[in-house]
C-alpha cells in the first residue's frame, strides 16, 4: 500500500509538496511498524500441586504439613542435678533428679527413689547419703522427691506430720512420679527401687505394701512401720528388703515404743519377723559380725526375695557411712556405708 502512495505522490507537479508528504508517510510507517514492547510478566514457579492437570473448578489439593516430632526421651536432661516439679491432685510436688555422668539414653537404666526424713528435703538427702557419687560410678538415675507441708512430711501411714494428718496420697504421687520420670528418661521398669531415712523409711515400707507392682525392692534406714499400719499391709508379692538401724536411735527406737504423735513404733525384731513371714523366708537368719555391725540374712525366700538386717550396735539416728543429720541426732557409724551396700542389694533384686 505504501509503494502505491509513493508512486502517486511522485507524479505531483510540486517537488516541495512531494517531499513533505514523503516525510509524513515515513513517520507513519515507523509508528505502525514498531509495536510497543511489554516486559515479560514474572510468574512464581508452579508448585507440584499446580503442575498436575486439574479439571475445571476442581480445588487445589491441600499441602500437608509434616507433624511436629516430639523430642527423644531424655534429650532435655543433661548429666548432673535438675530441680523439677509436677502437679498432683492440685498440689505442686517438687523433686531433684540426678543424671549420671556418661549417661546413654539408648539403654534402659535403673531408678532409685530416695525419700528424706521429717523436716528434711531432697538437697539434705544428697548431702547425707552421697547417692550422687554412687549414681555416677554405677550408672543409675537417682531422684529425691520432696514431702509436703511446712515440715516436708510423708504419709507413711500413721507417720508422719501434716501428710499423715491430711491423708496426702503419697503412694499415688510416687506412681505418678515414676510415670513422669519414664517419659523423661529411659527407665528400666524392672529396676525401680526405693530407699528412705526416718519418715522416708516409713514411706518406703508403705510403698512395699501398696506399690509392689512397681517397686522392685526397698531399703529403709532408721525407721520401721507403725504397729497400727501392719494389718493393712498386703503386698502383691514377696518384696526384697534390706534394713539398717542403730540400737541407740532415740528418734525411732530399735526396740519400739510410743511416738509423740500417739502411734506405736514397731520394734526392729517384730518388723523383720513380719516381713520374713510375708516374703516366705526362713525363720532363722545367717548371721555375721564385723566389729559393732551385726548382719542378718534371711534367705532363700519366695520368688527370689531376700530379707537382710544391718544392726549397728550403739548406732544413732543416722545414715551409716554418710553425713550426720545434725549434731543432736548423732554421728553415723563409719564401719559400714549403707549407700553402696544397698545398691548392691538392689542390683541383685530386679522385679521378678
Amino acid at each position: 500500500m505504501y509503494t502505491y502512495l509513493i508512486h502517486i505522490l511522485s507524479r505531483a507537479h510540486k517537488p516541495a509538496v512531494f517531499a513533505g508528504l514523503v516525510v509524513i508517510l515515513m513517520v507513519a510507517c515507523t509508528t505502525v511498524s514498531s509495536p510497543t514492547v511489554t516486559p515479560p510478566a514474572v510468574t512464581a514457579p508452579a508448585s507440584p500441586a499446580t503442575e498436575t492437570s486439574l479439571k475445571d473448578n476442581e480445588p487445589l489439593p491441600a499441602i500437608e504439613t509434616p507433624p511436629v516430632s516430639e523430642p527423644p526421651v531424655g534429650m532435655l536432661l543433661l548429666p548432673g542435678d535438675s530441680s523439677r516439679s509436677m502437679i498432683f491432685e492440685g498440689l505442686e510436688r517438687s523433686y531433684i533428679i540426678h543424671i549420671p555422668t556418661g549417661f546413654n539414653n539408648s539403654q534402659a537404666v535403673p531408678l532409685v527413689l530416695v525419700f528424706h526424713g521429717l523436716t528434711l528435703d531432697g538437697n539434705e538427702m544428697i548431702r547425707i547419703t552421697g547417692f550422687n557419687a554412687q549414681s555416677d560410678s554405677s550408672g543409675f538415675v537417682v531422684v529425691y522427691p520432696d514431702g509436703t507441708g511446712d515440715k516436708k512430711s510423708w504419709n507413711g501411714g500413721h507417720c508422719c506430720g501434716e501428710a499423715a494428718l491430711r491423708n496426702v496420697d503419697d503412694v499415688g504421687f510416687v506412681r505418678a512420679l515414676i510415670e513422669e520420670l519414664s517419659s523423661l528418661v529411659n527407665i528400666d521398669s524392672k529396676r525401680v527401687y526405693a530407699t528412705g531415712f526416718s519418715n522416708g523409711a516409713f514411706m518406703v515400707y508403705r510403698l512395699a505394701c501398696e506399690l509392689s507392682d512397681q517397686i522392685a525392692a526397698i531399703a529403709p534406714v532408721s525407721a520401721t512401720q507403725a504397729v497400727e499400719d501392719l494389718p493393712a499391709c498386703q503386698p502383691g508379692r514377696p518384696v526384697p528388703i534390706i534394713h539398717f538401724h542403730g540400737t541407740d536411735d532415740d528418734a525411732n527406737p530399735y526396740n519400739g515404743g510410743v511416738a509423740a504423735a500417739g502411734f506405736q513404733f514397731t520394734s526392729v525384731a517384730d518388723a523383720i519377723k513380719f516381713w520374713v513371714e510375708k516374703d516366705g523366708c526362713p525363720a532363722t537368719p545367717q548371721q555375721t559380725r564385723q566389729g559393732s555391725i551385726l548382719h542378718d540374712i534371711y534367705a532363700p525366700c519366695e520368688s527370689g526375695a531376700t530379707m537382710e538386717l544391718y544392726t549397728i550396735e550403739g548406732g544413732k539416728h543416722a545414715w551409716p557411712g554418710g553425713e550426720a543429720v545434725s549434731a543432736r541426732m548423732g554421728e553415723p557409724t563409719m564401719q559400714i556405708s549403707a549407700t553402696p551396700i544397698l545398691w548392691e542389694f538392689f542390683l541383685s533384686h530386679p522385679m521378678p
